[in-house]
């Protein structure tokens, strides 16, 4: 925060040797600043260390009542499996489902997710 970066999709993960990982998204403008305040924290508070990955992106379907929808998000993961894209990380939100994938896969997500949820068709998605 005292850095202004905006951080989103954050995620925390506790593994059986008792490690504690954060992941978490920022604007790719602010990945060089976010990666260099990580660093500093990291050895301020002994971490281990600052793993970064500039070439992610991120997908998401949005929409109203996503929540009493079933299936969305099940959709959602199977059309981007169907296509080879690994997802690496997932956010839900009242009206959102959000993947991190590739970003080599930007392009082939989007059109794939558009033609599973018939973005652009008359009765989209039903």
């Amino acid at each position: 925060a005292e850095r202004n970066i905006v951080v989103d999709m954050i995620v925390q993960n506790i593994s059986r040797d008792g490690y504690t990982d954060m992941s978490f998204t920022v604007p790719r403008g602010d990945h060089a600043r976010a990666v260099a305040a990580l660093e500093a924290v990291a050895k301020a508070i002994g971490a281990q260390g600052v793993v970064h990955d500039e070439r992610i992106a991120k997908v998401s379907i949005i929409g109203v009542g996503m929540r009493s929808h079933s299936g969305v998000a099940s959709r959602m993961f199977a059309t981007l499996s169907r296509e080879g894209i690994n997802i690496q990380m997932i956010s839900t939100s009242e009206i959102a489902v959000s993947c991190v994938i590739e970003d080599k896969y930007a392009e082939l997500a989007v059109r794939a997710l558009h033609d599973a949820f018939g973005v652009g068709r008359t009765g989209a998605g039903r």
